[in-house]
């Protein structure tokens, strides 16, 4: 493919735009986004000691989820006004600052607050690289482009640990939010140099309020999971009346989209039968993510006494085989056009993958766990990104950008969710054992069994998935 494009969206040609340099610093955003999530958690016992404020520790990861979830949706619609480039550069802008601020940070409160403007920023850095990908290349590529996508989130869910691990124990914690300074320069200055393409004429406001109702109903049901049952009781004020608030935001949410001139999600897109089985499909999908991705190297450290690196190491089967199926089932489905033979085929290897590692214990031989983590990456790797590009191919244009921060934000919900849910279930399987290593090793596998049902109705809903889902796009890209 030539390094110069020229894209067409709706009959409109864009300028030419440098597409390989545009495509890097995109990733570089991806890369960032998701790297956040995962390289602190190694090194909260470090920055607790430094700060203080051990009770609030959790909130160094909650408050940059919480944030980066409950804005991610918006980001499409703003782009669609503002132009995907300006407000990519706008957001690195943000995430860049508030990671310096990060490493400054003198107390624990301070900290957190600054973790959330950086997750406010972070909200747009996969939303819209996934928007502008599928724009930058014609429709008959998505599904190989997405798939180096969903490499580069398993490489950055898995290795965040690892490398978080690396930095802190050779320069200290606060490195690993510098390190995202040059990163996020880097990412900047590609896109702002390479990236070309056309507004897609949004003229009308953004919905605001959609936006506010769906942050507050998003950051409610995520309090409720990430409280419930472990520091509140379920029936206590505090979680029934976070579930209220839920419920009532989520209908306002639905009522006021039906009523905005430019909706945020607009309703059209649920008559639409792919859409509606892709969007709770990724729903579950980003919940199994969540439930594995965090806890097997929990258990890699429980069960064979591995420090953080080593754990980080040994999930390589898992993150190589992720990353060379979402690269080859990506470009498999752009050549052939059907995407559902492989997506349950996916679905169906993610259920055989969790019901293997439910029948771990700690004799288990590292060598068999390794093949196992193997299936599982295998199947998440014919899933993830191809979700996302079945929803893609069944908008119509005018609806790209607001379908594709839809899934990925409903993903990262259901990711998110999926955290907090088998926090819950391992919370509940220690209940009866003394805190120890080998309590743990036990209990995760209990944990990870909750997988499979939930995995069976991932396989179903890939059956229901129609077996066209293309939408014609008008104006097609050529190269």
């Amino acid at each position: 493919m030539s390094a110069e494009l020229t894209q067409t969206v709706s009959g409109t040609p864009s300028r030419a735009g440098n597409v390989p340099l545009a495509t890097a610093g995109l990733l570089i955003g991806m890369l960032l986004s998701v790297l956040d999530q995962t390289v602190v958690a190694i090194a909260l016992p470090d920055i607790a000691a430094d700060l203080g404020g051990m009770d609030a520790i959790g909130w160094v990861v909650t408050s940059y989820v919480l944030a980066s979830t409950a804005t991610g949706a918006l980001y499409g619609r703003i782009s669609d006004r503002f132009g995907r480039r300006t407000v990519f550069v706008t957001a690195v802008a943000v995430f860049v600052a508030s990671s310096a601020l990060c490493g400054l940070a003198q107390t624990m409160p301070q900290l957190v607050a600054v973790r959330t403007l950086q997750g406010i920023g972070a909200g747009a850095l996969f939303v819209l690289p996934t928007i502008a990908l599928s724009e930058l290349y014609p429709q008959h590529l998505r599904s190989r482009v997405q798939g180096f996508t969903g490499g580069v989130f398993a490489l950055a869910s898995v290795g965040g640990p690892l490398a978080g691990g690396v930095i802190t124990d050779a320069v200290g914690w606060r490195w690993i939010f510098y390190i995202n300074l040059p990163l996020g320069l880097l990412g900047m200055a590609l896109v702002a140099f390479a990236l070309r393409l056309p507004k897609r004429g949004g003229a009308g406001k953004v919905d605001v309020a959609g936006a506010v109702l769906i942050a507050g109903a998003t950051v409610s049901l995520l309090l409720v999971a990430e409280w419930g049952g472990r520091t509140r009781a379920w029936t206590s004020g505090v979680i029934l009346a976070l579930i209220g608030v839920f419920a009532a935001l989520l209908a306002l949410f639905v009522w006021w989209q039906r009523r905005a001139a430019n909706p945020l999600i607009p309703p059209r897109l649920f008559a639409n039968p792919a859409l509606r089985v892709a969007l709770p499909a990724t729903a579950l999908l980003g919940a199994l993510l969540g439930g594995s991705i965090v806890y097997l190297p929990t258990y890699l450290q429980a069960a064979y006494g591995m420090g953080a690196t080593q754990a980080g190491l040994a999930l390589n089967p898992y993150v190589l085989t992720f990353m060379a199926v979402s690269s080859l089932a990506g470009a498999r489905i752009g050549a052939g056009g059907r995407s559902k033979p492989y997506l349950l085929a996916g679905s169906v290897i993610v259920v055989l993958g969790f019901a293997l590692l439910s029948r771990l214990d700690p004799g288990t031989a590292y060598a068999l766990l390794a093949v196992e983590l193997g299936v599982l990456g295998a199947g998440f790797g014919l899933l993830m990104q191809n979700l996302v590009v079945v929803a893609q191919n069944a908008a119509p244009p005018a609806d790209l950008a607001a379908t594709t921060s839809a899934t990925v934000s409903i993903r990262g919900l259901g990711l998110s969710l999926g955290v907090a849910v088998s926090g819950n279930l391992l919370t509940r399987e220690l209940q009866s054992s003394a805190p120890s290593p080998e309590a743990t090793a036990a209990a995760i596998p209990g944990v990870l069994a909750w997988g499979v049902p939930a995995a069976v109705a991932l396989v179903v809903l890939m059956a229901l998935l129609p077996r066209t889902v293309d939408h014609p796009v008008p104006g097609k890209a050529t190269t």
